[in-house]
């Protein structure tokens, strides 16, 4: 019998006629309750007991006597991890959590200070300043050492200042990311103690709920790289 398909391939100006895609879009959601299709199950209870495998049937019976749903975990594993658990709840704190997540990115602001290996106490005081009041107001800060010639040789220098830095500043700031090398420079990022940042959060969505300023938006990014030129 001849392949229909491969007659009807290609239209006479070159053509070809498109396949039509059969399924429809894969599910992200965990199976739940009687949709889980396997004879037996991992239980873990709702405070995270380990429970033991037991047939599917006990697993949803003991759901349904426990007013929770029956949802699959884990489902690659043998046999498959499921828990009891408040469904909705679930989702609905899930949702709230990755609300959150964003609303916080979205008003976190990283500056950054640029000194030398060899700077000198003055220049050092001036640039702990800067990142005093940059963690004060909820920021992150990125904190750069730039090594020239022979200095690149010596890449202690530039971590025993980081970590100088740190230590002035632990009561405002931690070590977000420990000093690094990264080409000719070494990085270190000083986060706000979690109280100062919840601070600013809160502060940017109250002016965006009074219209003083979109959501997600802060106060214009200071130009820290001009604050923090190199050191001659």
């Amino acid at each position: 019998m001849r392949d229909v398909w491969g007659l009807l391939s290609f239209l006479p100006h070159g053509r070809a006629l498109k396949r039509k895609s059969l399924g429809g879009p894969i599910s992200t959601e965990p199976r739940i309750n009687d949709r889980i299709r396997v004879p037996e199950v991992r239980l873990v209870g709702p405070n995270g007991e380990q429970v033991g495998i037991v047939s599917i049937h006990d697993a949803l019976k003991l759901a349904q006597e426990a007013d929770l749903d029956l949802v699959e975990v884990a489902a690659t594993a043998r046999p498959p991890v499921c828990k009891l658990m408040d469904y909705g709840k679930f989702k609905y704190e899930s949702a709230m959590k990755a609300r959150e997540a964003r609303r916080n990115q979205a008003h976190t602001i990283i500056k950054e200070i640029k000194l030398r290996p060899k700077i000198d106490p003055h220049d050092y005081e001036t640039k702990k300043g800067h990142v005093v009041r940059f963690l004060k107001a909820g920021d992150k800060v990125k904190v750069t050492i730039m090594f020239r010639g022979r200095e690149q040789s010596r890449p202690e220098l530039g971590f025993r200042l980081l970590q100088r830095l740190a230590e002035d500043v632990t009561e405002l700031g931690f070590v977000e990311s420990q000093a690094k090398q990264d080409g000719r420079n070494m990085i270190m990022v000083i986060g706000p103690h979690k109280k100062k940042a919840e601070a600013k959060a809160e502060k940017a969505a109250a002016r965006a709920q009074r219209g003083d300023e979109p959501a997600g938006e802060g106060p214009p990014v200071e130009d820290a790289a001009s604050e923090a030129q190199p050191q001659q």
